[in-house]
């Protein structure tokens, strides 16, 4: 890629327990402004610890911003809000379903859209970046406690990318807010933050003053890594994570390695993995092997078949659940991010990967993956996948089938 910017330090971050210290560490030491952006946040345990380190930042006159979606996280406990309140941190929701509506309202497909990225971003000097909510590891809100963490990575990045991320989310926070102006019929405000928005003239983010702040402690100097954040939305940037993905597969010359959770892979992602198998490519994925959600776990199966009969190695995790979105390729292409390879990040969702060109971070990403994959994954045999239950087989069409006609109402091709 062209616009590969090279970074002071990258860290990856396997996991909460890797990655919510190091969070909660850069966001004590933030000195003006912390941004953060997930679908989830909930305060059970690790979450309540961050959400804790956001109290403490406001109170210190550090300003502070959380954008959380509306369907994904649920609304904050009175205490909460209270205290976030008070500590002046600055909270809003993105497209939150009406009230009384319950989740009728998501008969609405243009509430299909949804924020899905995970960002955080302090003083514009570190950006986190990567698949994992503000959830600790061993919960989860439908399943209760686990009794093995969620595989999961980020990755902190210290360097342009940082004030490149701060821009994308205050411009963001800001149309959010005058939406919710709007909605008030407040127009007046509503005007004032669209403009603020960057209609007219750019975000403020760029503008505000910050102390640069020291590298994350852990974060590997690599000066010879490069890197690009790689944002997907609804308007200029529909099919840019697809797109990086896509060429990155057509150039690969030995090695494909894909961890992710949700995969339902279109018809131009599906044809380049087939191609790259019966070229002489090792294409190896790892998926989600334990039951989480209907549509996610049926509808991907049926996509199975061509990828098995070209060669492709799956393995599906089974320890805990999967809920990584990274890929290693040849050694030395890496991405790590929110999007799954599904239609719903793909089409739909605000999105954020970072996509890093280094031989070292590679490196370390892959041997993570090859370890889960030893220790922890189920190859699936090419006949016993022909051969399953047909009560299996319905179900997974007629899961593949509703996500197909889930797309054709929005009006996206997939």
């Amino acid at each position: 890629m062209n616009n590969l910017h090279r970074s002071e330090t990258l860290q990856l971050l396997q996991s909460g327990q890797q990655y919510f210290p190091a969070l909660i560490r850069a966001i004590d030491g933030a000195a003006a402004w912390v941004q953060m952006e997930t679908y989830i946040f909930d305060l059970h345990l690790a979450g309540g610890q961050v959400a804790e380190a956001l109290v403490r930042a406001a109170l210190r006159g550090v300003r502070v911003e959380v954008l959380v979606d509306g369907i994904g996280s649920d609304p904050l406990p009175p205490a909460w809000q209270q205290k976030m309140k008070d500590a002046g941190v600055g909270w809003l929701v993105y497209s939150p379903l009406a009230s009384g509506l319950g989740g009728l309202g998501l008969l609405v497909p243009d509430r299909w859209r949804r924020l899905h990225r995970k960002l955080c971003v302090v003083d514009q000097r570190t950006v986190f970046c990567g698949g994992i909510n503000v959830l600790d590891d061993f919960y989860d809100p439908n399943h209760g406690e686990l009794t093995s963490p969620r595989f999961d990575f980020a990755v902190a990045v210290t360097g342009p990318l940082a004030a490149e991320a701060a821009e994308a989310m205050a411009l963001l926070w800001w149309r959010v807010q005058a939406g919710y102006s709007a909605r008030q019929n407040h127009l007046a405000a509503a005007w004032e933050k669209f403009k603020a928005a960057g209609y007219g003239r750019r975000t403020d983010a760029a503008g505000l003053s910050v102390k640069t702040s020291p590298a994350e402690p852990g974060a590997a100097p690599l000066p010879g890594a490069k890197a690009v954040l790689v944002l997907r939305d609804n308007l200029r940037n529909r099919s840019s994570i697809e797109k990086v993905y896509r060429q990155a597969i057509g150039k690969a010359h030995h090695e494909i390695l894909i961890a992710n959770a949700y995969f339902v892979p279109g018809g131009k992602l599906r044809r380049a993995l087939v191609k790259a198998a019966r070229r002489g490519v090792r294409v190896t994925l790892l998926l989600q092997g334990r039951y989480e959600y209907f549509m996610q776990y049926h509808a991907a199966r049926p996509v199975y078949g061509a990828l098995l009969e070209a060669g492709v190695e799956i393995h599906e995790y089974e320890a805990s659940f999967l809920h990584a979105k990274v890929a290693v390729i040849d050694g030395h292409w890496a991405t790590v991010g929110s999007s799954n390879l599904d239609p719903l990040s793909l089409l739909l969702a605000h999105e954020a990967n970072v996509v890093i060109e280094d031989k070292v971070f590679a490196g370390e990403l892959r041997d993570s993956l090859c370890a889960a994959i030893a220790g922890h994954g189920r190859l699936l045999d090419p006949v016993a996948y022909s051969q399953r239950p047909w009560g299996q087989r319905i179900l997974d069409h007629v899961a593949h089938a509703l996500m197909r006609l889930a797309i054709f109402i929005t009006g996206q091709r997939y």
